[in-house]
């Protein structure tokens, strides 16, 4: 590809008059194909610049309702492999990597909310041509899809919401938290703060669990601090939840180290249309690690939902 961007600058800078037509056609079809390669990728790795920010999604396309999927933090749009799998054939599943996420992450993430990242969301949807979504939302996705419903009720056909609170986080697991993160930011993720991640969202004895482990250790400091600062700072909105009027799903594992069942029991509870769903044996990432109990409670609660 080096080569092929060399020559054909040489071709767009130098083009002496002593070469013959066949050389240039060569080199003319060897710039063509840069571009088409650079078209290619640009299409299969899409990004959005919306409010702000370019970020990156995957889009399954088609004509069927849409349901946009907000990951955890340290996660990105891939952990709904699973759920985008086995409901693409009927709806319009929509993945994205938040801010300083993925491949959204710049290494400098700036200050934001949970209301910046509902924004963002929302701004996709626009993007996408999409007024209303089914929010699916992990964890901090969860925390980002119930504010997209407070604040852009017209957008939010409807909620799942797994593990996941209204709450902010457990004074106690926060004092934990911040010990592990700092020592992240001083000396990199060591293997065994890598492992208590992974005890922490995925559970003891995941098969996937390695490949997370080793985007972990790739994360920037400036995104790392960025998206910790917003976790441990959003506020309170248990109490707004009874404005939230559109269907929701809550799903919550039983084993979940870092949001207890009975904070998302109280979500539940406070939601005027919701339904529950535990999933047993599963922890903090009950989608990505027990994807068939997951799936077929949100296909029950997708095809009932109203037109």
């Amino acid at each position: 590809m080096v080569l092929a961007l060399a020559l054909a600058l040489a071709l767009a800078q130098w083009p002496p008059r002593h070469l013959s037509p066949r050389w240039l056609r060569d080199m003319s079809a060897l710039r063509t194909m840069e571009t088409s390669t650079k078209q290619y990728q640009e299409r299969s790795m899409p990004f959005a610049k919306v409010n702000g920010q370019r970020i990156h999604y995957e889009d399954t396309g088609g004509g069927g309702p849409a349901i946009l999927f907000s990951h955890g933090l340290l996660m990105d749009g891939s952990m709904f492999a699973a759920q985008v799998q086995a409901l693409r054939d009927r709806y319009r599943c929509i993945t994205w990597d938040e801010r300083g996420h993925g491949q959204t992450a710049t290494g400098t993430c700036a200050p934001f909310t949970y209301y910046d990242s509902a924004d963002d969301a929302v701004a996709l949807l626009r993007h996408l041509g999409i007024a209303r979504a089914v929010f699916a939302g992990m964890s901090q996705g969860g925390y980002l899809s119930l504010r997209a419903a407070l604040r852009h009720p017209e957008a939010v056909r409807a909620l799942v919401l797994m593990d996941t609170q209204a709450m902010p986080e457990d004074p106690a697991q926060m004092k934990d938290h911040q010990f592990l993160v700092q020592q992240w930011l001083q000396d990199g993720l060591s293997d065994e703060a890598a492992h208590v991640i992974e005890h922490i969202i995925l559970g003891p004895g995941w098969a996937g669990a390695p490949a997370w482990r080793a985007r972990w250790k790739k994360v920037h400091p400036g995104d790392l601090l960025a998206c910790f600062t917003t976790l441990g700072s959003r506020d309170d909105i248990s109490v707004e939840l009874g404005r939230i009027a559109v269907p929701a799903l809550v799903i919550h594992g039983d084993a979940d180290r870092a949001i207890g069942l009975e904070r998302a029991q109280a979500m539940a509870a406070a939601l005027p249309q919701a339904r529950m769903v535990v999933v047993p044996n599963a922890g903090h990432a009950a989608n990505l690690t027990h994807p068939d109990p997951v799936n077929a409670a949100l296909e029950a609660f997708l095809a009932q939902l109203p037109a």
